[in-house]
């Protein structure tokens, strides 16, 4: 027999603290907390501007809504804001359980469907079967492409990301508990490390999860110990994100290649990982392993969900040499919540188990 309770539609809460509404989602298994309401005005005259104040003064909002008990160490969110770029639709901040990130591949892929579903850009014209959504993320101006029926989103999302690039190659570095390892980094709008699990004593497809993160995290450290990572437009970008651990097939193939990303404080992406493509795919351009518009699909050993992605054209940030790349995968609705505080409450702000 189905039962029913009778609810009032908000529990008992601070009335000081406005409860935050979110839709969630998720894309190749990869969750996104996207704020609808409750988030105090982020100010700052530049995205990046904003980023800062957001991390110095409304931190609270980020760990209320990706840590325990409201999430858990893996949860990722987005936060809405206006861009000063005019060609802008909208303008996101993107949240994870160490702080603010500059970009995420599989968040732009959630929020093009999102930005058509909930009416932040005009649907396109009857017949008209893909609307483009200009989402200014931290790094840049990344274009998405939603693909819609009826004025809705339906199916896959691409996206176009910004000049994507090889730092450097063949590094050398000393991991604890590995010894030398030889390393590759390359920006995809944030920046990664690359390795192949193999040269870790690890198979990126079979290893358990935590053995592959605690490798990752090592390589992490070691690289931002005996590596600087500059950013040729932006101090704020000169950051390393996280490792990627790959299956070593780097040449191009018809068969997809696994890998799988550990960012900000041991955090795993269940999803091959947006931006981690991009990089991978330049990297790989960079080495000549793969030419212009060739097309390789990109496997998460964590889920085995797929994103493809190809370098469409060649470009240039700053100095370096740079491709724009093409990333594709599937986003789905999951839900929504409102989350509420109660001001008695000790753990309020959220908790991080290590």
């Amino acid at each position: 027999m189905e039962s029913s309770l009778a609810v009032p539609r908000l529990p008992p809460h601070d009335p000081r603290t406005p409860p935050l509404a979110v839709v969630d989602m998720h894309t190749g298994g990869e969750p996104l907390r996207v704020v609808l309401a409750g988030c105090p005005e982020v100010v700052g005259p530049t995205l990046l501007a904003k980023r800062r104040y957001m991390r110095q003064h409304l931190d609270h909002v980020r760990r209320r809504l990706l840590l325990e008990p409201r999430g858990h160490r893996d949860m990722y969110g987005a936060v809405l804001v206006p861009s000063e770029l005019p060609d802008a639709h909208l303008g996101v901040l993107f949240l994870h359980n160490e702080g603010y990130s500059s970009m995420c591949g599989h968040g732009v892929l959630a929020l093009g469907r999102f930005a058509l579903d909930f009416g932040l850009v005009p649907a396109p014209p009857a017949g008209v079967r893909e609307a483009r959504v200009n989402i200014h993320c931290p790094c840049g101006l990344v274009a998405a492409f939603v693909q819609c029926e009826g004025g809705r989103s339906r199916g896959p999302v691409r996206f176009h990301s910004v000049p994507a690039f090889a730092l450097a190659t063949d590094l050398l570095v000393d991991v604890p508990g590995h010894g030398k390892v030889v390393v590759d980094i390359a920006y995809g709008g944030a920046f990664y490390a690359f390795v192949s699990a193999e040269k870790l004593g690890l198979d990126v497809c079979s290893a358990k999860t935590r053995d592959l993160v605690d490798a990752a995290t090592a390589v992490t450290g070691a690289v931002k110990a005996q590596f600087n990572i500059h950013h040729p437009e932006s101090a704020d970008l000169a950051f390393l994100y996280g490792t990627i651990l790959t299956d070593g097939r780097d040449a191009h193939s018809e068969e997809p290649t696994t890998n799988i990303c550990v960012f900000a404080d041991a955090q795993v992406d269940r999803s091959p990982t947006g931006s981690g493509v991009t990089a991978r795919i330049a990297l790989q351009y960079h080495k000549g392993l793969l030419e212009l518009n060739q097309t390789r699909a990109f496997k998460s050993s964590a889920t085995g969900s797929v994103f493809t992605g190809k370098a469409v054209r060649e470009a240039k940030c700053g100095d370096f040499k740079a491709v724009i790349v093409e990333v594709s995968g599937q986003a789905h609705y999951t839900g929504t919540a409102s989350f509420t505080i109660e001001d008695d409450d000790p753990l309020r702000d959220g908790f991080l188990l290590k």
